[in-house]
């Protein structure tokens, strides 16, 4: 809003034309962003604790987390808050990307809040069936791929780090690859969530990098010279990107170790679809892989271990999964376990920054 109501003054005023400027409004979205998820950190917490919305601890969990039980959880509510407010703020809601994404984080947050509201009302960590988690999600990511599909400017052709050249175009397929894209990484970052700032820190890494990507692949001429796909108008998800990253700042300050708020399913699963979703429009779908690895090494962790577990009849990979929990029980302390993966995701982040040359 800031921007649609200031930046047409620069005719006047030239000053004014600083809003035009994407570095600009990302740096200040990122800020603000932050601020609000400070600031209304305190009382959001309070809040919480009085209606007594705290998490509930499985049973069959490491027994250090017991301790954890009752800690006000729905702290999502308060990221997503400060990114839908930096956006519009910031935004040029003229963009149809911007709007995409809002629909995956707005959606896949209301999923979540019901699953966590579920937990409260059963009293037990549990809520949606996965089933009914699952479908939900994919009705909205096929939305998302549909809406990208009927844009005209949108390319349906999926970039493979690494090679030039080679960019297979999926057509109408595309939509269901984007749907892939969106839940997997959703389901990721829930699955990362599981440690105080486990997720969050990797999630503020994976969009400060997507951040850069948003901007490269919209301004046309360096996406010529980096030989990229050119996304007209993708330069604006560099946006949201800062504001997400800001917002998880913010959210950091309340959840780093030992936690005074969980972000809950109505937070990862919110975050890891506006990753998912920013990944497919900035045409850097695969780099996902690479970019939020320990996702994905995580929801591996646990794919292996199930599907070991059912071919054994009871044999395990690892002591628990995801993957952060076999740590835990072999005794690592939970902070080193937070500040090593996030020295994994930053690691990652860098390699994949560098693909934008190695081509």
């Amino acid at each position: 809003m800031i921007y649609h109501l200031l930046y047409p003054l620069h005719t006047t005023i030239s000053a004014f034309n600083v809003f035009r400027y994407i570095t600009f409004r990302t740096i200040y979205a990122s800020l603000t962003a932050f601020i609000i998820c400070f600031l209304l950190g305190p009382w959001i917490i309070k809040r919480l604790r009085t209606l007594q919305v705290g998490q509930y601890i499985q049973e069959d969990g490491p027994g250090t987390h017991q301790t954890k039980a009752g800690t006000p959880t729905m702290g999502g509510v308060l990221i997503l808050l400060s990114i839908l407010i930096s956006t519009l703020l910031w935004a040029n809601l003229t963009n149809p990307y911007i709007w995409i994404v809002l629909l995956i984080i707005v959606g896949y947050g209301g999923i979540g809040f019901v699953d966590d509201y579920l937990m409260l009302i059963k009293k037990r960590n549990k809520g949606l069936s996965a089933k009914t988690k699952f479908f939900a999600q994919a009705v909205l990511a096929l939305l998302a791929g549909f809406l990208l599909y009927l844009n005209p400017d949108f390319d349906t052709r999926v970039t493979l780090p690494f090679f030039k050249h080679i960019s297979p175009d999926l057509g109408l397929w595309y939509i269901a690859f984007a749907m892939l894209v969106i839940v997997g990484t959703s389901n990721a970052v829930n699955l990362t969530d599981g440690l105080d700032g486990l997720a969050i820190g990797p999630v503020i890494i994976a969009a400060a990098t997507y951040m850069i990507f948003a901007y490269v692949t919209g301004h046309i001429k360096i996406a010529e010279y980096l030989q990229i796909n050119y996304v007209a108008g993708g330069g604006e998800l560099a946006i949201m990107c800062g504001s997400l990253a800001g917002a998880g700042l913010g959210f950091l300050w309340f959840n780093a170790y030992p936690a005074q708020i969980f972000m809950g399913d109505v937070g990862s699963l919110s975050l890891g679809g506006a990753l998912g979703s920013i990944a497919v429009i900035t045409k850097q779908e695969i780099l996902l892989v690479i970019v939020g690895g320990l996702f994905v090494i995580e929801a591996l962790s646990v794919i292996f271990q199930v599907s070991f577990f059912k071919m054994t009849n009871g044999g395990r990979i690892f002591r628990m999964a995801p993957l952060h929990h076999h740590f835990e029980l072999k005794g690592v302390p939970e902070p080193k376990i937070i500040v090593r993966f996030w020295i994994i995701a930053i690691a990652l982040a860098l390699v994949s920054m560098s693909t934008l040359k190695l081509r």
